[in-house]
């Protein structure tokens, strides 16, 4: 009887003792910092302690981020953190740089370790703070580290594709090397590349070939003069059997505005860049003008405009070409994204661009086979192109978006990447 009798307290201990964690658990899942922002079953996982809400206004906190391609080849990340609610006025903005030849997985726990440093001033405020444990694992060396390669990195690479059955191949080759140096007050950039590509057809008796190669060298040389000026040139050479270029030579010095200063690049840009010089270009074949090589002159005037806000992000870019001698030849091209939020669970996003073409002096004057027609091998006159692409997603339910279940691959929004 006694036996029995300290059973069946044990088992209304334990049921008890269960029931307070349970209730506790769903206390703290119920204070938790509400979050909005974009972010992958990794995050999820790593930042359990946070509610993420699929609305930025049920959100007491929300983060946008951006990214850019760093001197190195890496990219440096910024999370911009904007308080809501209870937290109104409250502002922080956090960065950190990926190595080039970081993995996938080193960038991920550098970006959940960012945002737990961002997300700690906040989340102090809530219960979960007392079960929260801040440590330093990385001693601080007392030597200062110098750059023996005085900021220059050096990248080279190869790649091939090749994709066949019993009537077709091709083969792809493609290389590139190049060496870059950038701080706060140059910016240089070379670069090498080469293409090649070939198409072999088997049409009844018929043997079909399609070649295509291409090589270039680019040069690109910016001072920085202000937070808002910068001055430089460019320069390109190149071969192309696609655009009928056996040899084309381009130097454009160039000057650069940005109306906002160059240090909030990262969350608005709104640059006007102009530049003009001499183009030097020799022909594979005669052209529509009957010429095999000319000696030109040219100017181009750029207008770059990116944001990124709560409310979603816009990227737009504007160009004008002309050549001095003949007005009349020139190139206008609009391109761009955008990506809306326009109402709770209602997003838009919409990208293309578009081109007036009047420039064309490259053309062949025998024109091209239909094997170079069908296979793109040889640029045809035209007076326009265009592409676009354009969604409309709606989400509604629950405001909570934290549960992450792997099983039988992912589910829901799938793998999503912190918004840029």
């Amino acid at each position: 009887m006694k036996k029995n009798l300290f059973t069946l307290i044990l088992i209304f201990s334990s049921l008890f003792s269960f029931g307070q964690e349970a209730n506790e658990a769903d206390t703290l899942r119920r204070d938790a910092l509400r979050v909005f922002m974009e972010a992958d079953d990794f995050i999820r996982q790593e930042i359990s302690y946070i509610n993420y809400v699929r609305d930025i206004k049920d959100a007491q906190v929300y983060i946008i981020s951006s990214d850019q391609r760093t001197g190195s080849g890496g990219r440096e990340y910024t999370y911009y953190l904007v308080g809501q609610h209870e937290f109104a006025g409250m502002k922080d903005t956090l960065q950190f740089v990926s190595q080039p030849d970081a993995t996938e997985n080193q960038t991920r726990e550098l970006k959940a370790s960012t945002l737990k440093q961002g997300l700690m001033r906040y989340v102090r405020t809530t219960p979960l703070a007392r079960h929260i444990h801040i440590s330093f694992d990385q001693p601080v060396s007392e030597e200062v580290i110098t750059d023996n390669w005085d900021s220059w990195v050096f990248r080279t690479s190869v790649n091939g594709f090749l994709n066949g059955q019993k009537t077709y191949n091709s083969n792809q080759i493609f290389g590139s090397t190049s060496a870059s140096r950038i701080t706060s007050e140059w910016k240089m950039d070379f670069e090498a590349e080469y293409s090649y590509n070939l198409d072999r057809f088997e049409i009844e008796d018929e043997i079909i070939k399609s070649v295509n190669r291409s090589k270039s060298f680019d040069a690109l040389l910016v001072k920085s003069i202000s937070d808002h000026w910068s001055a430089g040139g460019s320069a390109e050479i190149k071969s192309s059997s696609f655009n009928n270029y056996r040899f084309k030579a381009t130097f454009m010095p160039g000057i650069e505005y940005d109306i906002y200063p160059y240090s909030e690049s990262t969350r608005r840009q709104l640059r006007l860049l102009y530049s003009a010089g001499y183009i030097y270009q020799a022909y594979m074949d005669t052209t529509i003008y009957d010429k095999l090589e000319e000696h030109l002159a040219g100017q181009k005037l750029s207008a770059a405009y990116q944001v990124v806000q709560k409310w979603g992000s816009i990227n737009l870019t504007m160009d004008w070409f002309n050549y001095l001698h003949d007005f009349s030849k020139n190139n206008l091209s609009l391109s761009g994204n955008m990506s809306i939020r326009i109402a709770k669970g209602l997003n838009f996003n919409f990208g293309g661009g578009a081109s007036l073409i009047h420039d064309q002096l490259a053309l062949v004057k025998a024109g091209a086979s239909t094997e170079e027609i069908l296979l793109r091998r040889k640029e045809l006159a035209t007076q326009y192109q265009y592409f676009t692409h354009f969604g409309l997603s709606y989400t509604f339910g629950s405001i909570y978006n934290n549960v992450v279940n792997p099983r039988f691959g992912s589910s829901g929004g799938g793998m999503m990447i912190i918004m840029n």
